[in-house]
């Protein structure tokens, strides 16, 4: 009843809009989906229906034990269950992620389809009579090493890695089993190594040109290309040209393929890309540009925030670039209402001052729902909306609260003295001091929570010495912890040490003292003449005359230069 009525005022002094704020969730039936085990198990089933088409659709030459479709598909199969296992064992979260199982599936399912299409060409006769040579050094090896590298992290990826090169040579004859085995797991690791924390799409072309050069390598170790190269005996020539050139474009194609569908992907599957991150930390951005003409203290303090949180990402091995992109925009939600946030009021009164403390708090809050709503309007990844949301956690707005203690206290005394009645004291409950939540989520956000709350405060130094910022963050680091306010996320504590020593460094350099320098005698008696001459010390019976001040003090700086 009480925040109601407190609304309520907020809405006539237009402070609080009427329309209902957006949520940042997913509907219900969507998050069932989600996490169902049910459909996690179709998915598996899907897979195993698929890869067993493929090897079914394979050549009859196959390796040795497994000759036939039905044991090469047994094998296949069984690969695919310790797969499995060492898919939950190793990598649970994504395990349970449907999604993530569909994403890695998927993907693997289409590396295998199209590197089993290179070779059924070859065995129409499309590329002539060296068919599988071709098919060879036209095959997509690096295709899902390289998606998932960049999605998902170097571990899944060479787990895809893997389990592609060893179903691969099930998909082939006997002849070309060993070269697709070697090629597909150095081609694969290599793409890994080249692709893994990309932060430019022209570094996939260039990783295209390394994985065609290791190809080129390869068909000419097998003797696929070039003849008799190694032996020295017969070269041919023009055959080694066209292998070379059939390799290195296949190499950029899967590169090319590679950076046109990852757009596609992160946004069906809500995974940010570095490269993605790189983008988004322009600060042309529409929403930033804004910050910058309304609410010009808030865009500086996020710069600030965003260095804090980057230096300290790096430290413990967070992703840094997501740390400085979300850092920019932790604050939007201040758009709203910028002159009630004290690093936008300068010079100015402070509108605080007509509120009572719990409708001051509404205000500050309310930024979190702005930013959230803000941020959907203008869609924004999930992950920035996310760290909008649990920058403050649940965490007090401990100025107002308080400020309404104090109040409360005096209202006490005053109905001691019979000044007031019980009805006129102010409830001052903790509860609606605090920020709505939820606390942070994952590493990025505990480090930008972290950050925001150091900036904030350290404005309050007077005089940074080390010694004082050092005791300041082991302060704000403290409280956040025994607030529970970390309790969420999974950093250790020896990451939020890291990260602690991180931020002393970090503000060492951005609040440095700098030399005084001294005035030079000139300047200094210049400005002494100038001073002399505007009090009207100029002979004119002590009248103050700007016009005689200011020739008096050319007259004191001629005299200045002749000495």
């Amino acid at each position: 009843m009480f925040k109601a009525l407190k609304r309520l005022q907020l809405k006539r002094r237009g402070l609080m809009t009427e329309k209902t704020r957006r949520k940042h969730s997913e509907k219900e039936w969507v998050e069932k989906l989600r996490d169902a085990a049910l459909v996690r198990c179709a998915l598996f089933l899907l897979f195993a229906i698929g890869l067993s088409a493929l090897i079914m659709g394979a050549p009859d030459e196959r390796l040795p034990m497994v000759e036939t479709p039905w044991r090469a598909t047994m094998l296949g199969i069984v690969v695919l269950l310790i797969a499995l296992l060492h898919f939950f064992i190793n990598h649970p979260s994504s395990f349970r992620r449907n999604s993530r199982v569909f994403l890695i599936f998927g993907i693997m399912f289409i590396h295998l389809a199209l590197l089993r299409l290179s070779f059924a060409l070859a065995e129409r006769g499309t590329f002539g009579d060296q068919g599988d040579h071709y098919s060879f050094l036209v095959a997509p090896f690096a295709l899902a090493p390289m998606v998932i590298s960049i999605l998902l992290g170097r571990t899944q990826a060479l787990f895809v890695t893997v389990l592609c090169s060893v179903w691969g040579t099930l998909l082939v004859g006997y002849v070309m089993a060993l070269p697709i085995m070697v090629a597909g797991l150095v081609v694969g690791f290599l793409a890994v190594l080249v692709t893994d924390g990309v932060r430019k799409r022209s570094g996939l072309v260039r990783a295209g040109l390394l994985i065609g050069i290791s190809v080129t390598g390869f068909g000419i170790l097998f003797g696929m290309i070039g003849g008799d190269l190694l032996d020295g005996q017969t070269v041919d020539w023009v055959g080694l040209g066209y292998g070379v050139l059939a390799a290195l474009l296949g190499g950029v194609v899967t590169a090319m393929v590679v950076g046109g569908v990852l757009p596609v992907l992160e946004s069906l599957f809500r995974i940010i890309t570095d490269i993605s991150w790189i983008e988004l930390a322009d600060l042309n951005n529409p929403l930033l540009r804004r910050m910058t003409i309304e609410a010009p203290g808030s865009y500086h303090h996020s710069l600030l925030v965003a260095n804090l949180a980057e230096s300290a990402a790096e430290a413990i091995g967070a992703n840094a670039t997501m740390c400085r992109v979300c850092s920019y925009f932790h604050d939007i939600g201040k758009l709203a209402k910028p002159e009630y946030f004290i690093e936008n009021i300068g010079e100015a009164d402070n509108p605080h001052d007509d509120l009572t403390p719990t409708m001051s708090a509404l205000v500050i809050t309310a930024h979190v729902k702005e930013g959230v709503d803000i941020a959907l309007t203008h869609k924004l990844n999930s992950r920035i909306i996310d760290v909008i949301e649990q920058h403050h956690g649940n965490s007090l707005v401990y100025f107002f609260y308080r400020k309404a203690i104090e109040q409360e206290k005096k209202a006490r005394e005053r109905q001691e003295e019979g000044e007031l009645n019980d009805d006129d004291i102010p409830e001052v409950s903790e509860e609606s001091f605090r920020y709505p939540g939820p606390k942070p989520q994952f590493k990025e956000s505990g480090i930008i929570s972290l950050a925001d709350a150091v900036e904030s405060a350290s404005r309050s130094l007077a005089k940074p010495t080390p010694g004082k910022i050092t005791q300041l963050v082991e302060d704000i680091v403290s409280s956040r912890i025994l607030d529970g306010q970390l309790s969420e996320c999974d950093l250790t504590l020896r990451e939020i040490s890291v990260i602690s020593e991180s931020f002393n460094s970090t503000l060492r350099s951005m609040l440095h003292s700098r030399i005084t320098y001294p005035k030079d005698i000139k300047d200094t008696e210049r400005n002494g003449a100038v001073k002399n001459a505007a009090s009207g010390k100029n002979g004119s019976n002590g009248q103050k005359s700007p016009r005689n001040g200011i020739q008096s003090g050319k007259a004191k700086k001629e005299d200045v230069s002749l000495s």
